[in-house]
């Protein structure tokens, strides 16, 4: 930050996290609500996401509700994807009106497994945020969260997450937000990516990842030097 920059207060904004009963996406809640943020768990029921939201906000003292997805996307300002890539583009496409006009953060990986381990998937659009940004036209998509290790999000003995969070999109205030949003997170550190068109690779760094923490039985980050 220069000088002149004047800090973001994300303490404002409703963070709403789609498929947040996932591993990802609990980790997410919980390190936001840890960060004093106002967080909306969504789930395809809205009875699985209260629950969940329920367990982190007594473990974490925060304020974490739940909801379907649809009441999710509506109550937040800063809305984050976190579903299996295989039912990425059907829970936009259902979303729009309620996404519209909105900072949407896609976390997507589009990953496949085999015999050999994890690879990047081709996506038409070449990304997961190119699909989501095209699907929500009315949306400010940003890409961001990809390489982050959910288990370390998730485990309530760590209490630093020790990486940096590439964040890439064409809007400047939208990225700008979303590396104060990654920020809030203790050891962890918003970096801006590049433009939108350049989220692909970083969506596949996440395979090789997978095959550092195999390989090495560690959760690894990503950290970018100089910066």
């Amino acid at each position: 930050m220069t000088d002149t920059e004047v800090p973001i207060d994300i303490s404002t904004q409703t963070i709403a996290i789609l498929g947040g009963t996932g591993p990802q996406g609990r980790g997410l809640a919980r390190r936001f609500a840890t960060a004093g943020l106002d967080v909306v768990l969504g789930s395809r029921t809205a009875e699985r996401a209260e629950e969940a939201a329920a367990g982190l906000a007594q473990t974490t003292g925060g304020a974490v509700r739940g909801a379907s997805n649809a009441e999710a996307a509506a109550a937040g300002d800063v809305v984050l994807v976190v579903v299996p890539w295989d039912g990425h583009a059907e829970l936009l496409q259902s979303l729009t009106t309620e996404l519209a006009g909105k900072i949407v953060v896609d976390c997507v990986n589009p990953l496949g497994f085999d015999k050999q381990g994890p690879f990047a998937l081709a996506v038409e659009e070449g990304s997961a945020t190119q699909q989501a940004a095209a699907i929500l036209t009315e949306s400010r998509v940003v890409g961001a969260f990809h390489n982050v290790s959910a288990i370390l999000l998730e485990d309530p003995e760590v209490e630093r997450i020790e990486t940096d969070v590439f964040v890439l999109g064409d809007d400047r205030a939208a990225t700008d937000l979303v590396q104060a949003l990654a920020d809030t997170v203790p050891g962890m550190r918003g970096v801006y990516g590049g433009r939108i068109r350049n989220a692909h690779q970083v969506e596949a760094l996440t395979a090789n990842l997978i095959a550092i923490n195999r390989r090495y039985k560690v959760h690894a980050g990503v950290r970018v030097t100089d910066v």
